[in-house]
């Protein structure tokens, strides 16, 4: 059997990269077709031993760095790779894998982390932070990608989902059913400490969505210690508006991560996510979760066990909730 991996980009590895990794480990001689590895990531330890190939958008200008702006070429890459030589095709999409082109013969299962959201719910916030023209022309571009991103779901023989959350996404939008597989977690790494230290833990991409900004607000209202591991472009943002009791470390090893965990006094989690693995790696290290009642964190934490749900996303309600840890 001829296997072939398709993964949407290695730019700010996460738990969709974890899961490539874990696919990798059990297809070791399968290929790895993707849109683009960023500069930061080229040599990281995970993508080691892997045969990656990329497409055309990793040879344009500075986009290894800035992969955004190329949103409207990504249809045409993920189409332009040949697949006519697998019978096993096994996409890991969020944005755009699930498209590939697969031969007629072939079976083609799709691990899927939610249907593309910047084109579906999310597809708002990103508008609302453009200046006028370029709304116009994103606006353009995303209703083009939702015309794509329907039409290429008939391209997928199975639908796997890493939810229950994002199974009602995928029948919604895509009006296909799926099968529900939680991705997996190391929990022969992720395992308790023996010391807690006097901090809570945010850990995360610092993007709009992950409302990493109730977090920093919360603790500043409060005064209590938080320590922020993750990078993106809200950071500089972030850091503007944080107190001199909010640390940012950026982006750190997975050991540290792992070790911070261990000895902070819980994780705050105030975004709404597909699934969520981080969450489920801090409660693997006996840590208690903080997080916003919706989406993943439903089906993760349970509420006044392994930790507390906040039903209103508000700076208010998260520092309601951080009474009960």
């Amino acid at each position: 059997m001829n296997v072939a991996l398709v993964h949407d980009f290695f730019c700010n590895l996460g738990g969709s990269d974890q899961v490539v990794a874990t696919l990798h480990q059990l297809y070791p001689q399968a290929p790895i077709f993707t849109l683009l590895v960023s500069d930061r990531n080229k040599d990281a330890e995970l993508l080691q031993g892997m045969d990656l190939r990329c497409s055309f958008v990793q040879r344009l200008p500075l986009a290894r760095r800035w992969h955004e702006p190329y949103l409207p070429l990504f249809p045409i890459a993920i189409e332009s790779f040949d697949l006519t030589d697998y019978n096993l095709i096994l996409s890991s999409s969020h944005v755009c894998a699930k498209g590939v082109i697969p031969a007629p013969e072939a079976l083609h299962l799709c691990y899927c982390y939610t249907p593309a959201r910047y084109a579906w719910d999310l597809g708002f916030l990103y508008l609302r932070r453009l200046n006028p023209l370029l709304r116009a022309y994103a606006a353009a571009v995303m209703h083009r990608l939702r015309v794509w991103d329907v039409t290429t779901s008939a391209r997928v023989d199975h639908f796997i989902a890493v939810s229950g959350f994002v199974a009602q996404r995928i029948r919604r939008y895509y009006r296909r059913s799926a099968t529900i597989i939680h991705p997996p977690v190391d929990t022969g790494f992720f395992t308790p400490g023996e010391e807690t230290e006097d901090y809570y833990l945010v850990v995360s991409r610092l993007t709009a969505y992950k409302r990493i900004e109730l977090a920093v607000d919360a603790f500043g209202q409060l005064g209590l210690p938080l320590v922020v591991i993750g990078d993106g472009p809200e950071r500089r943002r972030l850091e503007s508006n944080a107190g001199p009791n909010v640390q940012f470390l950026g982006a750190v090893p997975r050991s540290q991560v792992r070790d911070c965990m261990r000895s902070c006094r819980g994780l705050i989690y105030p975004g709404k996510e597909d699934f969520g693995i981080t969450p489920v790696e801090a409660q693997a290290t006996g840590r208690p979760v903080v997080a916003f009642g919706a989406g993943g964190a439903l089906e993760t934490v349970v509420d006044g066990v392994t930790g507390v749900l906040f039903e209103e996303q508000t700076t208010e309600a998260l520092c309601l909730s951080l009474i009960h840890i």
